[in-house]
């Protein structure tokens, strides 16, 4: 791809944000019990879990494209994100 794509591996821009929510004890055992070992798959202990978010920011910073929505299954479509990024300068 000719543009960078950047991960926040320990929600630390999610958090900048305010996308980020901790699980309390009772969501906890459900991702247990389901056999989720949010630990290992997020790579640290604190149980959390960011919104499910896309962002395009232009070459000056700007955001010129966003979609936040705590419904996981509700994300744009690729296309949406590509017609946006073929228009930025």
């Amino acid at each position: 791809m000719k543009f960078e794509i950047l991960s926040d591996i320990n929600n630390d821009i999610a958090r900048k944000f305010g996308i980020v929510f901790s699980l309390n004890d009772n969501l906890k055992s459900i991702y247990r019990n389901f056999g989720i070992n949010l630990p290992k798959t997020q790579g640290n202990n604190k149980h959390e879990l960011p919104v499910p978010a896309t962002y395009v920011i232009n070459s000056d910073g700007t955001i010129v494209l966003f979609h936040v929505d705590i419904d996981y299954t509700k994300r744009l479509e690729p296309e949406e994100v590509l017609e946006v990024l073929k228009n930025i300068k």
